[in-house]
């Protein structure tokens, strides 16, 4: 702990380095900035652009303020983008506090607020639509800021910031916020190549301290007994040892012969336990981490099941005010169909859920009841540590295995980090708290591992998409957006690869050209030599694999024709000798038939063709009788005495001479004749000098294995971006250098079904579709199932919503052979799985008939419904000018905006 002093110090050493705007800027809040945030600071105001890399709750958005205030003291625009909508309202609704609402924009899709303020908040993708549509709004634009720019590895939106961050006008400053990554320097040397002079800040100092903790049995265990959190607790290890122990005992056991009481399973403690622990303990306000939905709403109601209460009676009342003021426009109707009455009921106990299933309105309340310290508990998945601000006291995390869509994965050190991030309350909290749930198999060392490794690496997950092939050559002709892809992050991390891989290949052309010249003989050219020696030896060995492959092809057609009661004789091994066939090789496995004998040592064993050299024959027959079973030792004692007596006059299995297969080879006495011919033949040093030939050779061929895989690493985005352009050449979407009328209806799509919603919109699978028509066949473009499909086929309108759809399947495949030929796979297939429920609230069906149809939440369908009218304006926007589709995607998406899609403000 620092004493008065120290602080003091501290304090007047940051005082010295504040400019006349970071003074009047400091004065803006209530706490004094840290040595980074001033640092970046005064990187930012002396005209670089920055790179802030800090952990979570460290306070680096301050940085991305500062521009805000640079820029409105300067008299210039700074768009502040974050990755979700949820962050933008959450921003949008901080700057407006300070700045005012005339100031303030927002632009998230969604929602169009004040858009030509010189403050907008947005997405990311927001930016890059401008960026590509040369928005006017972006004139006088000094200052961008991105917050949570780790997101550029996220492989379904992370192309998006390396987009931006390329396409950005050179005289905008970047601003980059970014989670602790343990590559930040590189990051930031990229930055400095494609955006010019930028500082890298990297903070590992979290501003309030975070102890670890597990909870196990009825007790919580501090993981480290150390301040550098590397020693784990040995009363921790000692706990899980003998719970192990235990589990062993219990198992030798269940095993054993005698009946005993069922041993007593571990049970770990109930979350209405666990909550109630903390709370006695002063660690609450708490966010427990459940990788499920269900298991987030499960935990509440555990919670209120068993009494357990965390609010007075002042603090209920002022919950239910607040809930029933932003709920106050939402129909009664709709509030009892979306289990109202309960979740208010928990959020009056001071418990609630968050998840994205929930109703946008719903989370948001929980996030304004948890920020004013009136919720205690809240039981969350991932989703919330992404950034939303939320911080806690304490973080719990109940399993360290999670469900990622495909199997159960365990939690990474980066994840990790992530979600425990979210503890400690800079300005209450001296210290915050994560809590892992002891559970049987889990290793103390192995959650260490986890907590202690507090960096995680960036990687780019950047690829050209249709979409942005056509916005490139348009803006700046096919050359040009080739060499503005190698400028890709992606392409500089695979370029920093090929560094390492190219000093090897450089090393190995040493080391090459050093083994010639040690193989070089005055008798003549060596390696011609060495060269007719190789081609020998090859072709010897195929000789040898082309013999083995005929005996074994032969040896197993005579395993195939054995049958029961067979005598035979193996030839080698430790079975060698007489053996009796209990069972021919299957007929399926005619690679390598197999059968089961009886050796004359009385074993059963299963033959294979590795136990034979050549074909195999019967030498004798033995009639087994049907009630020999080969499970009873005195079966196989007399049936190995019989077969005994049958074989004691046949000779033992000799080993075979091999022929010599290269003997009457014409290549091979070719190769012999061209060996003893050559001058170099009779050199005395002749074996020295071939040692160091096939060094050269092995390491010849190592090199070219080498050398394909930096030319495979190099220039990787613009061979991806030449097969782009090459299925958009023959699809009619560009003409070489010039975009098609086409190629520019594409470049105003932005989807993951980018092509495909463009093909649709030229082969007229939207004309002559009503608005829930249009809405329930676009639908198919966006959504995208959770779970994977339980074999039932998805609902589907009868008529032309039906029709709409084959086509648009059928031209999913032919897209996908296009693709094929080009060696690209953008374009995943359409789901169906939202239609119906697109097309019932299009047609104006109530909240509770459309939700019974489906296996939605109120929260999944908001959002699915948000998405569709995003991308109904894209086709509005996209359709030629004069159609029917435009005019009937404007009614479409003033059919869907009701109800809870329309008060829903986040998505």
């Amino acid at each position: 702990m620092t004493t008065p002093a120290e602080r003091y110090a501290a304090h007047r050493q940051r005082m010295a380095l504040f400019t006349p705007a970071l003074t009047e800027f400091q004065s803006l809040y209530d706490f004094d900035l840290d040595f980074f945030q001033v640092d970046a600071c005064r990187a930012l105001e002396e005209g670089h652009g920055v790179l802030v890399a800090a952990p979570t709750g460290s306070g680096k958005t301050v940085v991305g303020e500062f521009a805000v205030h640079l820029a409105l003291a300067g008299g210039r625009k700074c768009f502040y983008t974050t990755p979700i909508k949820a962050l933008s309202n959450q921003k949008y609704a901080d700057l407006v506090r300070r700045y005012g609402a005339g100031k303030v924009g927002l632009l998230t899709g969604d929602n169009t607020i004040n858009g030509e303020a010189p403050i907008v908040v947005m997405t990311t993708e927001v930016l890059r639509n401008m960026l590509y549509a040369g928005s006017p709004t972006l004139t006088g634009l000094a200052y961008v800021v991105m917050d949570e720019v780790h997101y550029l590895a996220d492989r379904f939106r992370g192309a998006v910031w390396e987009e931006v961050i390329i396409h950005l006008p050179e005289s905008v400053r970047l601003v980059a916020l970014s989670a602790t990554v343990s590559n930040a320097e590189e990051f930031g040397e990229w930055l400095q190549e494609v955006r010019g002079e930028t500082t890298v800040i990297v903070d590992e100092e979290r501003p309030v301290p975070l102890w670890q903790h597990m909870l196990a049995g009825n007790r919580l265990y501090d993981l480290f007994v150390d301040d550098e959190h590397t020693k784990v607790n040995p009363e921790l290890r000692r706990f899980a040892l003998d719970d192990l122990r235990r589990t062993r005992i219990n198992q030798s056991r269940r095993s054993g012969r005698r009946r005993e009481r069922r041993p007593e399973r571990y049970r770990p403690p109930s979350r209405a336990d666990v909550i109630d622990r903390l709370d006695r303990a002063g660690l609450l306000p708490a966010i427990t981490f459940i990788f499920s939905r269900a298991g987030c709403d499960a935990a509440v109601e555990q919670c209120m099941y068993s009494g357990l209460r965390l609010t007075s009676k002042e603090e209920t009342e002022e919950i239910r005010a607040h809930v029933e003021a932003r709920t106050a426009d939402i129909p009664r109707a709709d509030l009892d169909v979306l289990g109202y009455g309960t979740w208010l009921a928990g959020l009056e106990r001071g418990l609630a859920a968050h998840h994205a299933g929930m109703l946008p309105t719903f989370k948001e309340v929980v996030e304004e009841l948890f920020t004013e310290g009136l919720i205690k508990a809240v039981f969350a998945t991932e989703t919330l540590a992404l950034g939303i601000n939320m911080p806690a006291r304490t973080v719990v995390i109940e399993r360290l295995v999670k469900w990622n869509g495909e199997m159960h994965v365990d939690l990474t050190p980066g994840e990790y980090t992530q979600l425990t991030g979210r503890a400690g309350r800079r300005g209450i909290d001296v210290e915050g708290h994560a809590v892992v749930l002891w559970a049987p198999g889990v290793d103390p060392a192995a959650v260490a591992g986890l907590a202690g490794t507090r960096t995680y690496p960036l990687n780019s997950s950047f690829r050209p998409s249709y979409n942005m092939a056509v916005n490139l050559v348009g803006q700046v002709g096919r050359e040009r957006a080739r060499t503005l892809l190698e400028e890709s992050f992606a392409q500089f991390q695979a370029d920093r690869a090929v560094v390492g891989l190219a000093k090897q290949l450089r090393r190995n052309e040493e080391a090459l050209t050093g083994y010639l010249e040690a193989a070089t003989c005055d008798q003549g050219d060596f390696m011609e030599y060495a060269g007719l020696r190789q081609r020998l030896t090859e072709r010897e060995r195929e000789l040898a694999r082309e013999r083995s492959g005929a005996r074994r092809a032969e040896a197993a057609r005579s395993l195939e024709r054995l049958r029961f009661g067979d005598v035979i004789m193996v030839p080698h091994g430790r079975f060698a000798g007489a053996a009796v066939v209990l069972e021919p090789g299957s007929a399926k496995r005619s690679d390598d038939p197999s059968p089961l004998v009886l050796t004359i040592n009385r074993q059963v064993k299963q033959l294979a063709l590795a136990d034979f050299r050549g074909p195999v024959e019967p030498v004798e027959r033995i009639k087994i009788p049907q009630w020999f079973n080969r499970r009873s030792a005195q079966h196989r004692r007399d049936l190995a005495s019989t077969l005994r007596n049958k074989t004691a006059d046949l000779d033992k299995p000799r080993p075979q001479k091999r022929p010599d297969p290269t003997r009457e080879d014409p290549r091979i006495a070719d190769l012999r004749r061209r060996l003893r011919e050559h001058p170099c033949h009779g050199c005395a040093d002749r074996e020295d000098h071939a040692r160091w030939a096939e060094r050269y050779f092995r390491l010849e061929k190592e090199t070219t294995a080498l050398r394909r895989r930096v030319e495979g690493r190099s220039q990787v985005i613009s061979r991806t971006f030449d097969r782009v352009c090459a299925v958009l050449d023959q699809l009619g979407y560009l003409d070489g250098e010039r975009v098609t009328d086409e190629g520019r209806r594409l470049g105003r799509i932005y989807t993951e079904l980018d092509l495909l919603a463009a093909e649709g919109l030229r082969d007229g699978i939207f004309e002559d579709l009503g608005p829930a028509e249009l809405a329930a066949t676009v639908s198919a473009l966006v959504y995208e199932s959770r779970a994977p499909e339980d074999g039932r086929a998805p609902r589907v309108p009868a008529g032309p919503v039906r029709e709409a759809l084959t086509e648009m399947i059928r031209l999913w495949g032919d897209l996908q052979e296009v693709e094929k030929d080009h060696r690209v796979a953008f374009l995943r297939e359409p789901d169906l799985g939202f239609v119906w429920a697109a097309y019932r609230w299009a047609s104006g069906t109530q909240l509770d008939a459309v939700l019974v149809d489906t296996d939605l939440t109120a929260g999944d369908f908001v959002r699915w419904m948000k998405q569709l009218l995003d991308m109904l304006g894209q086709i509005a926007d996209a359709a030629p000018p004069g159609g029917g589709v435009r005019d009937v995607a404007g009614r479409a998406m003033d059919a869907i905006r009701r109800g809870v899609v329309a008060y829903s403000s986040v998505s």
